[in-house]
């Protein structure tokens, strides 16, 4: 089994049979992180109305009145509302059950969303540091007062959109973007305000350029640090919630553990994370109170799903 991935159905024989006195500590965190949050839907589908209307509205005026900003602050909407739509998706696929072709559910549709949401960010933010270079050269006159409007517009949306999530969305990366997103955005909006202020008083419309030059590059920089989250995400590597040195050793400290080997953990959706492992210890009649303990460690320390094989120590 030591060459078996650690995600083989087989690893499931071990501690996972549903007469097993380890089941129950092992399904009570998991229920919790698989609960579908009554206002998660909501927060999703207010968020996508609010940010359609804002995004026309600031494409209608920034068009109108000659701001590269506040175009780039649509865009950028618009990526979110896109975001929006893949992520709320995504989290009613996976709270769909396995099912026979897909034994560990559809969990991973969470990362795929989370990876669509920060190439879409970039993307966005490629077009707004062009468009705003070009514009450097050939300025263009900007009438600040309906663009300064339109981007506090921007920031209330924002912020209430981001407001409707809660406060428990940092351990969910696909809620997780959906705030960046939004918190992003606001930020946006308030450098756009401040520009559209400047140009107001002092008819320098080259600010509105060099404004979306940066909003361009901090929505740049948003999507890299969640590209790189997804990527980490997408290749298994070890949550950034969970700490393996501490999951190790509160493994070996378990009673007649000698050594432990083959330890996995990854995760199995965006806010769910699993651990496969192998203990050596010697044959006793404890072995139920044993594993017991360790799916209670293991879920006080994040991990809702673990499946362990009990072996004797070599020689």
């Amino acid at each position: 089994m030591g060459n078996q991935s650690p995600r083989s159905g087989q690893d499931h024989q071990h501690g996972d049979q549903a007469s097993h006195p380890a089941v129950q500590i092992q399904r009570r965190p998991h229920r919790r992180q698989h609960e579908h949050r009554p206002g998660s839907a909501q927060a999703f589908r207010w968020s996508i109305v609010l940010n359609s209307g804002l995004s026309a509205l600031q494409l209608v005026i920034g068009f109108s009145f000659g701001s590269l900003a506040l175009i780039g602050d649509a865009l950028h909407n618009l990526g979110d509302v896109a975001g929006l739509l893949f992520g709320w998706g995504a989290e009613r696929l996976s709270a769909r059950p396995p099912t026979s072709r897909f034994t560990y559910g559809f969990g991973r549709s969470t990362q795929l969303a989370s990876l669509i949401n920060a190439v879409l960010i970039l993307m966005a933010a490629a077009v707004v540091v062009v468009e705003a270079v070009q514009r450097l050269a050939h300025p263009v006159a900007v009438v600040s007062g309906p663009v300064a409007w339109a981007a506090a517009a921007g920031i209330l949306v924002n912020l209430g959109s981001a407001r409707l999530f809660g406060h428990d969305h940092s351990h969910d990366l696909n809620r997780r973007a959906a705030v960046v997103h939004l918190l992003t955005d606001a930020a946006v909006s308030a450098a756009v305000l401040v520009a559209a202020v400047l140009v107001w008083f002092t008819g320098w419309n080259w600010l509105d350029a060099v404004t979306a030059i940066g909003v361009g590059l901090a929505v740049a920089w948003s999507g890299w640090q969640l590209l790189r989250e997804a990527l980490l995400v997408a290749l298994d590597a070890v949550p950034r919630d969970v700490d393996l040195a501490l999951v190790e050793q509160a493994l070996r400290s378990l009673p007649g553990v000698v050594d432990v080997h083959h330890l996995h953990v990854w995760a199995m959706s965006t806010s769910q994370n699993a651990l496969t492992a192998h203990l050596k210890r010697f044959p006793g009649d404890g072995d139920m109170e044993l594993l017991h303990e360790a799916k209670a460690r293991l879920a006080r320390l994040g991990i809702a799903h673990s499946t362990l094989q009990l072996e004797p120590p070599e020689g």
